[in-house]
C-alpha cells in the first residue's frame, strides 16, 4: 500500500522541466545562454600585437621593471611644505589664466601697501601714486571692478594731483553707467564725485539722464544716484527728480529745465496728463519698494510729491506697502519723516501696529534723530492703542530716560506728552510737519463722504494747486480724547514717575543744561493741563525740595562752577518756576531766600528774586513782599522797567 501511494504521488506531481527551477535538473548542470553583447560578437581589436608572455611573466621589459619606484617618487613632493608650494603655484597659474590683469594687480597691491601708510612722506606718496596710475593707464575701466584694484584707485584718487584726477575721470567717463552698478567700482565713482569740480559733477549728472529710474532699482546703482543728488545744487537735484515724474521728462532733456519745483505746478506748466504721471510714478516706485531700496532721500522727495497728486486708492496702496519695518529706514530725512507721519495719520489701526512693531529695538536711536523724533512725537499724539505704545515705545524710552532728557532731539517726545504742540519747544516747521496730510485722504466733515482726487482729473488740472492750498487739515488722528491718551501714556505707564525720579537725581545738572532744563521745568510745574496732578503730588513736592536744597547751597569764593542763581540757564528756569508754580515758589522761599534776599539782589539772581514781586499768586506775593519791599525802596533791588510789583489784597 505504501508503495502504491508513492506511485500515485509521483504521478500527481508536475512534470519537471530541466533547468526550469533551481536544482530541478536532477543534479545535471545546464549550460546558461550567453548574452549577446558587442564584446562577444566583435573580435577584440584592442590587442593588435601578440601577447608576449616573456615580458610580463617576469615583470620586465627590455631588462627594466614595469613600475620603477624611483620614477614615481621624483614627481611627488616628499614634505607638506612642498605640497603647499605646489598647490600655490597651481592656484597662481589658474588665476593668471582666468584674470588677464592678475600680474598688474599684484604689482599695484604692493604699491598700495606703501602709499596708504600714515607715516609716509608726502613726496614719496606722490611718486607711488604716479607710478601706480602710469601702470594702470588705459586699463582703468577694466580693472576698476576688482576688489584689489578698486582700493588702489580710491587711494590714488584721494592723493593724486588735480591733473591726474582729471585724466582718470576722462578715462572712466564712457563707462560711468557700467561701473555705477559694480559692487566695488561704485566706491571709486563716489570718491571721484567727492573730489570732482563743478563742471565734472554737472557732466556726470548729465550722463545719468534717462537712467535715473533704472539705477534707483539697482541695489548698488541707487547709491551713486543718491550721492550725486546730495552733491548737486537745487537745479541738478530737480533734474534728477523730474525723470521720476514722467516718460516725457525722461526722454526730452529740454523739458527738465523748468523753474517750477512742485509736481502740481510742473503738471500745469507743461500740460502733462495727471493720470499718465501717476501711472509712470507707480511703475517706478513699485519695484523699488518691493526690493526694499528705501534709504535714499531722492526717493523720499519723489514719494512726498506723489502723495500730492495720488488718488485715494493709490495713496492707500503706498501707505499699506510702507507700513512695516521699511519705514524705520526712511525717517532719517525730512521728507522721509513726513512720509512716516502721513502713514501714521492716514494708516489703519493694523498698519499703525505694524509700523510700531517695526520700531522695536530702534526707539532710542529714532528718538535721538533730528527727524525720527518727530515721527515718535506723532505716534504719541495720534495712536489710540496705548497698550501697544506703552509696551514698545514707552518701555524703550524709559530705559534711556536721562540720556533723552539731555538730548536736543530726544526730549521732544517727552515734551510732547508734558506740553503738546508747544511753540516754545517745536519750531514752525516742526508744527507744520506734524500737521501735514494727504489731500485725497482728508475727511472734510463728519457727515460728508470721503472724496477721491481722481474726480479732479476729469475737470482738469487748472485749479489743482488752489484746491490743495485751500484744503484744511482736519485729520485729528485718533478718536480717543487727547488728555486721556496723554494720561495713559504718561501717568499710567509709570513714565511720569520715572521722569520725576530722574529729575530729582540730576536736578543741578538739568538746571544748568540748555535742553534738560525745559523737561525739568515742565515736570516740576506739573505739565500742561495739570496732567501730573493730583496723582503725583507727593513726588512733585520731593522734586521741589530737591531743587530748593541745591539752590540753597551758599555761594563760596573758591567755587569753580557758577551758583545756580547766577548761571544763565538755571536762573531763568527757576524764575519761570516761581512765576508759574506757586507750590515750588513757597518751598524755594522757605528753603533758600527767606532772610537772604539781600545777598542775591545783584546780577542774574536779582531777576529770580524779583519774580516773587511779579507773581500772580497772592499767597506767594504776600510771603515775600514784607522782606523785598524795603530792598526795592532803598534801590538795592531793581525791577525791570515793564514789570511793576503787584498789589496784595
Amino acid at each position: 500500500m505504501a508503495f502504491k501511494n508513492q506511485q500515485n504521488d509521483q504521478s500527481n506531481k508536475r512534470k519537471r522541466i530541466p533547468g526550469g527551477t533551481k536544482g530541478g535538473d536532477g543534479g545535471k548542470t545546464s549550460q546558461k545562454k550567453k548574452l549577446k553583447t558587442p564584446s562577444n560578437n566583435q573580435p577584440n581589436k584592442g590587442f593588435k600585437k601578440p601577447f608576449s608572455s616573456s615580458k610580463h611573466q617576469h615583470g620586465k621589459a627590455d631588462g627594466k621593471p614595469r613600475f620603477d619606484k624611483s620614477d614615481t617618487t621624483q614627481n611627488v613632493p616628499k614634505t607638506k611644505r612642498e605640497l603647499r608650494l605646489q598647490a600655490k603655484e597651481l592656484a597662481e597659474a589658474r588665476k593668471k589664466k582666468r584674470k588677464p590683469h592678475y600680474t598688474l594687480e599684484q604689482e599695484l597691491a604692493l604699491l598700495w601697501e606703501k602709499m596708504r601708510r600714515r607715516n609716509i612722506a608726502k613726496e614719496d606718496r606722490s611718486k607711488l601714486v604716479s607710478e601706480a596710475l602710469r601702470k594702470m593707464k588705459g586699463k582703468i575701466h577694466e580693472i576698476a571692478g576688482s576688489h584689489v584694484s578698486c582700493r588702489v584707485l580710491q587711494t590714488c584718487a584721494k592723493y593724486c594731483s588735480q591733473d591726474e584726477r582729471n585724466a582718470v575721470f576722462e578715462e572712466l567717463r564712457p563707462h560711468f553707467l557700467t561701473l555705477a552698478c559694480n559692487t566695488y567700482a561704485v566706491h571709486l565713482i563716489t570718491k571721484l564725485l567727492d573730489n570732482a569740480s563743478k563742471q565734472q559733477l554737472a557732466e556726470f549728472i548729465s550722463s545719468l539722464h534717462g537712467h535715473v529710474a533704472s539705477l534707483l532699482r539697482h541695489m548698488v546703482g541707487s547709491v551713486v544716484v543718491e550721492h550725486a543728488y546730495q552733491l548737486g545744487n537745487a537745479t541738478q537735484k530737480q533734474a534728477l527728480l523730474m525723470e521720476l515724474y514722467s516718460t516725457e521728462l525722461q526722454l526730452f532733456k529740454d523739458l527738465v529745465s523748468v523753474k517750477e519745483r512742485r509736481l502740481v505746478d510742473i503738471i500745469s506748466k507743461l500740460n502733462l496728463q495727471k493720470a499718465s504721471v501717476m501711472r509712470h510714478m507707480s511703475s517706478v516706485f513699485q519695484p523699488i519698494l518691493e526690493k526694499g531700496i528705501v534709504d535714499h532721500s531722492i526717493l523720499h522727495t519723489a514719494l512726498v510729491e506723489y502723495f500730492t497728486i495720488a488718488g485715494k486708492s493709490s495713496a492707500a496702496d503706498v501707505i499699506q506697502h510702507l507700513s512695516s519695518a521699511l519705514l524705520v529706514r526712511m525717517i532719517h530725512t525730512k521728507d522721509g519723516s513726513k512720509i512716516g507721519i502721513l502713514c501714521i495719520k492716514h494708516g489703519s489701526a493694523q498698519e499703525r501696529k505694524k509700523i510700531i512693531k517695526g520700531m522695536k529695538g530702534h526707539v532710542s536711536k529714532i528718538a535721538q534723530d533730528r527727524f525720527g523724533s518727530m515721527v515718535l512725537t506723532c505716534i504719541l499724539s495720534v495712536v489710540d492703542d496705548t497698550q501697544l505704545v506703552k509696551k514698545i515705545i514707552i518701555r524703550e524710552l524709559q530705559a534711556v530716560l536721562k540720556e533723552l532728557i539731555l538730548d536736543k532731539n530726544g526730549r521732544r517726545p517727552l515734551l510732547q506728552l508734558l506740553h503738546p504742540n508747544c511753540s516754545r519747544y517745536l519750531s514752525p516747521d516742526d508744527l507744520s510737519l506734524l500737521d501735514s496730510s494727504i489731500p485725497s485722504l482728508l475727511i472734510k466733515g463728519d457727515s460728508e463722504p470721503e472724496t477721491d482726487v481722481k474726480s479732479s482729473e476729469v475737470e482738469g488740472d487748472e485749479n489743482m494747486s488752489d484746491t490743495e492750498e485751500n484744503v484744511q487739515s482736519v485729520v485729528a488722528g485718533g478718536k480717543k480724547d487727547p488728555i486721556l491718551r496723554r494720561k495713559e501714556l504718561l501717568v499710567d505707564s509709570g513714565l511720569a514717575e520715572s521722569l520725576i525720579d530722574a529729575c530729582c537725581e540730576s536736578a543741578e545738572e538739568l538746571l544748568r543744561s540748555n535742553h534738560g532744563r525745559e523737561v525739568l521745568f515742565e515736570v516740576a510745574s506739573g505739565g500742561a493741563d495739570g496732567i501730573l496732578r493730583p496723582h503725583l503730588d507727593e513726588k512733585l513736592d520731593s522734586l521741589h525740595e530737591a531743587i530748593a536744597t541745591r539752590v540753597a547751597i551758599p555761594k563760596s569764593e573758591g567755587q569753580e562752577e557758577e551758583h545756580l542763581l547766577e548761571n544763565f540757564h538755571s536762573s531763568r528756569t527757576i524764575r519761570k518756576l516761581i512765576l508759574e508754580c506757586p507750590s515750588f515758589a513757597s518751598t524755594l522761599w522757605k528753603t533758600a531766600f527767606k532772610g537772604k534776599c539781600k545777598t542775591w539782589a545783584q546780577g542774574h539772581s536779582a531777576k529770580v528774586v524779583c519774580a516773587y514781586l511779579e507773581t500772580s499768586d497772592p499767597v506767594v506775593l504776600k510771603l515775600a513782599k514784607q522782606e523785598l519791599q524795603p530792598l526795592l525802596d532803598n534801590g538795592v533791588l531793581k525791577l525791570p522797567e515793564n514789570n511793576q510789583p503787584r498789589k496784595t489784597s
